[in-house]
């Protein structure tokens, strides 16, 4: 892979592999693992799932109040990896993190399954529990809540978040382990592109 073989749009490039894993049959090409850090710089990083990506950034939401949502009130920069097996590509963006608007958050909320947004409003994500009784009593209520209700709305401490990227890497294995990296870095208004030693 060399680095005139891509697009010279990592934004392009990435809907190319993104499709390419999603016709290769990948399982959920769309997991994301997210890395976020404190404002002391503590990291930490779990699995989301990307919702939409444009020439913008790339799209997730969670619950603003979980620890990914209060580090990214505190730092709103975070890093992003998507590896799939195969094609045996890894694909790995940094950047600062923006919230989306709640008319998007919004719009996407409705999409999903109507169990998955009383779920929203009854998780107090990230905070211990005492039981798993205990947050089936928090889904009850929350059921109770909205039993009369078609459309659940968004609640207020639920959203987007957007990794606006100024760093995107495309990583193509290769059985020798001379593998293939090509770095864009975002050079005021364009992308500069070069190779990088596996």
């Amino acid at each position: 892979m060399d680095p005139e073989d891509l697009d010279r749009d990592p934004h392009v490039q990435f809907e190319r592999w993104f499709a390419d894993a999603r016709a290769g049959g990948v399982a959920a090409p769309e997991q994301m693992a997210l890395a976020t850090a404190s404002r002391a710089g503590i990291p930490s990083v779990r699995m989301v799932l990307l919702k939409g990506h444009d020439e913008r950034g790339f799209v997730f939401f969670t619950n603003r109040s979980s620890r990914k949502g209060r580090e990214l009130g505190e730092n709103p920069h975070g890093a992003g990896a998507f590896y799939w097996e195969p094609p045996h590509r890894q694909v790995r963006i940094e950047g600062k993190v923006e919230t989306i608007s709640e008319d998007e958050s919004s719009a996407y909320f409705q999409t999903r399954p109507r169990e998955s947004r009383v779920s929203a409003w009854a998780s107090p994500q990230s905070e211990p529990l005492r039981s798993r009784d205990e947050l089936e009593r928090l889904v009850a209520d929350a059921e109770r809540r909205f039993v009369d209700v078609e459309d659940v709305p968004l609640p207020p401490f639920w959203g987007g978040y957007r990794i606006v990227p100024s760093v995107i890497e495309f990583w193509q294995g290769q059985a020798s382990r001379l593998h293939d990296r090509v770095r864009y870095e975002r050079d005021g208004g364009s992308w500069h592109r070069e190779r990088l030693a596996p």
